[in-house]
């Protein structure tokens, strides 16, 4: 039975019912709404709509309903209910019969999915924050392992200086760390409760608004019936912080596809990441980074589509804001998902130390420490830069590394070049020259890791 049929004469098209109905997706919400209703029985004591023995009889058949629906949540789809609210009304009548029809009194559908929303939001928030400093613990892991490993570092695809691979997975570390803290931030901005807003004017029962709040674990009451109804900025804000992280999570992915390419032969990724091909047996694919890679634009996709909705409606709440869940609950778990396969991808991996140096040492990664040598001789920079940019080409012509030219070669190009400039055309000297905070210096590098596992604590 519908929770609004007295006011018709004829019963729903079947066509219009199943275009209506929201089971099949907001069934998820089930544990959330079932919370939220023992919140309201407990408010609906204070203002002598329940006994206190009616309120620990509707209580306790909640309870039995909510160990229920834990236990196996896809029991409700097999119900032709509207709703979960008309699920759970209906379940608990079945329990306990005629109180439970008390159960509604001053609350709205309206009010009661946008607590039931923000609940699971919040706690979804949690799972993705947890992940989120799991995939950051493992790629720490890795960067302690791999500090001494150089690695080129690049501008433009073309190899610039010399970083590595430490430095490397601590620069998507931060990364992480934003989306940590934007996470957080929603989190905290989502945490107040429409619950007794009504349908959009609020309720008529002189209940405690901020006490029902608290019960719920929220940081206060909303301030505004109209906009507590029609709010929906946690779920475009979720989805803001979840496509933010994607965009990470995209740029790792396509860096380790290069690295793990033969091409460049950095890095080997583990068998339990990775699948062949049907036709050509030597095949090893990164998958799953091409899924995570693939997988943002699914998250745009979301984000784009909730803003597009919500752009235009009028005050308050509108049956379009039904399409908030599906894209929402796609978006998230996506998110997280690609998070812990991003996290997993890091266990088992195998750098190529060998090779990451030598393409390092093959890509005039040391003309700008020739360049700052020169500036130390006294000569500007800009006409250092020309007599470097030089040398490569020269460099580049023989089919050699700028450290590999004889003094008298490299003299050429400027005579104050003396036999000292070997010692600061290493790979070791560019490293730890960058000894500012935040640099690819060792020591630098150590410190940003410890840095980064206090943080994880």
């Amino acid at each position: 039975m519908a929770l609004w049929g007295g006011r018709f004469t004829q019963a729903a098209d079947t066509r219009f019912k199943d275009f209506n109905d929201s089971l099949r997706f907001d069934y998820r919400l089930a544990v959330q709404d079932i919370v939220g209703s023992i919140a309201w029985s407990k408010a609906l004591v204070t203002v002598n709509v329940l006994s206190s023995q009616e309120q620990q009889q509707l209580e306790l058949a909640l309870a039995e309903l909510k160990a229920s629906v834990e236990d196996n949540p896809k029991q409700i789809l097999a119900s032709d209910a509207e709703d979960i609210h008309s699920w759970v009304e209906q379940q608990l009548i079945a329990k306990v019969g005629d109180l439970g029809k008390k159960l509604h009194t001053g609350r709205s559908r309206n009010d009661q999915v946008a607590t039931d929303l923000k609940l699971w939001c919040r706690e979804q928030a949690e799972v993705l924050l947890s992940a989120l400093e799991q995939l950051q613990q493992q790629m720490v892991k890795v960067a302690q392992a791999h500090q001494t490993t150089v690695l080129p570092g690049y501008t433009h695809l073309q190899r610039a200086q010399p970083v590595t691979f430490a430095h490397w997975c601590l620069a998507y570390v931060d990364m992480f760390e934003r989306d940590h803290s934007r996470l957080k931030d929603a989190a905290a901005r989502l945490n107040t409760c429409p619950l007794g807003s009504g349908a959009l004017a609020g309720t008529a029962y002189p209940m405690d608004r901020e006490q029902i709040a608290h019960n719920l674990g929220f940081s206060r009451a909303t301030r505004n019936s109209l906009d507590s109804v029609s709010d929906r900025d946690h779920v475009l804000e979720l989805m803001s912080v979840a496509s933010i992280s994607m965009l990470h999570l995209s740029r790792l992915a396509e860096d380790m596809i290069f690295y793990n390419s033969g091409e460049a032969n950095f890095i080997e990724l583990a068998d339990t990441v990775t699948s062949g091909s049907s036709l050509m047996p030597q095949k090893k694919n990164p998958d799953a980074l091409e899924l995570i890679r693939g997988k943002t634009g699914r998250v745009y996709g979301s984000l784009a589509g909730m803003m597009m909705t919500v752009k235009a409606l009028p005050l308050a709440y509108n049956k379009d804001m039904q399409e908030d869940k599906e894209g929402l609950f796609d978006a998230l778990d996506t998110w997280f998902d690609c998070t812990v396969m991003a996290a997993l991808c890091f266990d088992g991996i195998k750098v190529n130390a060998e090779r990451t140096l030598e393409a390092a040492q093959q890509g005039y990664a040391n003309a700008t420490e020739l360049a700052d040598y020169l500036v130390a001789k006294g000569i500007p920079f800009r006409e250092a830069h020309h007599i470097v940019g030089v040398a490569v080409v020269g460099a580049i012509e023989k089919g050699c590394a700028l450290e590999a030219l004889s003094l008298a070669e490299l003299k050429a190009f400027s005579a104050v070049i003396e036999e000292d400039v070997y010692a600061i055309l290493t790979i070791e000297s560019c490293l730890a020259k960058r000894n500012a905070l935040g640099g690819v210096a060792p020591e630098q590098v150590a410190f940003a890791i410890e840095q980064a596992q206090a943080r994880l604590k």
